[in-house]
């Protein structure tokens, strides 16, 4: 296991409730970047995915039919308290854990950063997250298949090449931007279009 990843994980969860700590109530009801979901939605997810065993998801995803999506759904119901001020606390409570679903360590990565972003990106919060936490997490989502969450299919049709980085994956056309905005599109994120550039870009944007 790479327990390298965890004081990665755990500082990204640190400096979102930190930004999470300033932001109004009414806004905690802003539509993110997951389809459906509130920023509130967002974090309730976060704080559920961070208390998950291997063996609690198994369980749990049983318990949904096998349906990640209700899952999910489901989680976020779970862990959403009363108020934003009641999920934020959960969160806090949770922030250190090392627990994880039956999947490589680097998951974890990609679901503190690219939540993380669904958050920011609609509040128009900036954030410097280290670049070797994005990376790590983009070359996860290019090694993923889509059923698991990642974007392998995607480097068999486009090749994604990083601007801020010394990375590039795939074949095809080339896709060019930040290694953040890289992970994003990959990730299913449609708000990172206008980032990217390349003669691959408007046909990405549109898959």
């Amino acid at each position: 296991m790479k327990n390298d990843v965890w004081p990665m994980v755990h500082a990204e969860r640190a400096a979102l409730i930190d930004d999470l700590s300033h932001l109004d109530g009414e806004r905690w009801e802003e539509p993110s970047l997951c389809d459906g979901w509130t920023v509130h939605d967002v974090v309730a997810h976060l704080v559920d995915t961070a208390r998950t065993t291997r063996l609690g998801f198994v369980l749990r995803l049983a318990q949904a039919r096998f349906d990640f999506d209700r899952q999910n759904t489901q989680g976020v119901e779970r862990e959403r308290g009363a108020s934003p001020q009641e999920t934020l606390e959960r969160f806090r409570q949770v922030a250190s854990r090392t627990s994880t679903p039956p999947a490589s360590l680097d998951s974890r990565l990609v679901e503190e950063v690219v939540h993380g972003e669904d958050i920011r990106r609609p509040l128009g919060i900036v954030h410097a997250y280290p670049l070797e936490a994005v990376v790590r997490s983009l070359r996860y989502q290019a090694r993923t298949p889509a059923s698991f969450g990642g974007a392998k299919e995607l480097t068999a049709r486009f090749r994604f090449t990083a601007t801020d980085a010394d990375l590039s994956v795939g074949d095809g056309p080339e896709v060019s931007g930040t290694a953040l905005s890289l992970l994003l599109a990959m990730s299913g994120r449609r708000a990172a279009s206008n980032d990217l550039s390349g003669p691959g870009a408007p046909t990405l944007a549109t898959t």
